[in-house]
């Protein structure tokens, strides 16, 4: 009995080495590239840092979150975010669980459905905006003049504020929406069908099974899902550079201001452009904690309603 106890110590030493041998590239990925340079991000906030190699850093306070977030662009940078990412989030999950709807139906070709579906997704972002810029510009107005249709035809979606972000959430959605549909799908998958054939049988409509059966038993996939299109919404960056660079000009609180300015974007120009390294990584740090509480907020939120269903 003791040399078995003692053979079962001795694997379960060696299975830790073993184990910890393998976590330890990964561990060590993780602090180089996240950890560390976060904490450095976060110190750097509190001080003059330009980004060019100083003897010495003045510690500021809180000087450069109070500059940011009285900055007039910084400002509406957040609130147009805000707008762009709750459209873009209820936009991609609408269209994402209706496509999973149709390719889980019996509807014919839901094979290449699925597959012509996902495929936009593959494409990187700083193509798609190029290929978007292009429709917007050249293929909408052409086929506006063919077909008698004014408002395509005299209208530049990319040259007019309201329209450009409405640009950019058609563009983000078409390319992000496969991804969460095959999420959505594979969920769909998991539905009793003996359940759905059941619910038929005592007369429930298409809706009431949807609201009633379908839905709650998802509701871990809308969890993910939720998180993900939110998260994602919030941080684009390399579809907005290339389809208006932040474009076109715009007028709030009487200045000239870029009208598709998200956050990221507007961090990155601050850092990298106007080189206020320290006052980019202050606005970095708040997005990040805004992030954090929202997508704590909304899990919290979702995940009731899994324990509720």
């Amino acid at each position: 009995m003791k040399r078995n106890k003692t053979g079962m110590l001795k694997k379960k030493r060696k299975d830790k080495i073993f184990y910890t041998l393998f976590a330890t590239p990964a561990i060590l990925a993780f602090l180089i590239v996240i950890a560390v340079p976060f904490c450095l991000g976060v110190y750097y906030s509190f001080t003059n840092w330009t980004g060019i190699t100083q003897s010495t850093l003045d510690f500021v306070g809180f000087k450069n979150y109070i500059d940011s977030v009285t900055n007039t662009r910084f400002q509406y940078s957040i609130m147009i975010t805000i707008v762009f990412g709750l459209l873009n989030f209820v936009v991609v999950n609408v269209i994402s669980f209706s496509l999973a709807l149709l390719v889980s139906s019996k509807v014919k070709g839901r094979n290449l459905y699925r597959t012509g579906f996902f495929v936009p997704n593959l494409i990187g972002g700083i193509v798609l905006g190029y290929i978007w810029q292009f429709i917007f510009n050249n293929v909408f107005i052409s086929f506006g003049e063919m077909a008698n249709i004014s408002f395509l035809a005299n209208k530049f979606f990319l040259s007019d504020p309201k329209l450009a972000i409405i640009a950019l959430v058609m563009t983000s959605s078409w390319q992000y929406a496969g991804y969460i549909m095959m999420i959505y799908y594979t969920a769909l998958q998991n539905v009793p069908t003996e359940l759905i054939e059941a619910s038929k049988l005592d007369g429930a409509s298409a809706w009431q099974r949807l609201k009633k059966i379908t839905i709650p038993m998802i509701m871990p996939a809308f969890t993910i899902t939720l998180f993900l299109t939110l998260t994602n919404s919030f941080k684009q960056y390399d579809v907005i550079l290339s389809l208006t660079g932040g474009g076109p000009s715009t007028m709030f609180m009487g200045q000239a201001i870029k009208a598709t300015e998200v956050i990221s974007m507007n961090i990155f120009n601050t850092a990298s452009v106007e080189n206020m390294m320290a006052q980019g990584q202050a606005k970095a740090v708040l997005f990040f904690i805004a992030l954090v509480v929202i997508s704590l907020i909304q899990t919290s939120i979702t995940r009731k309603k899994e324990v509720e269903s």
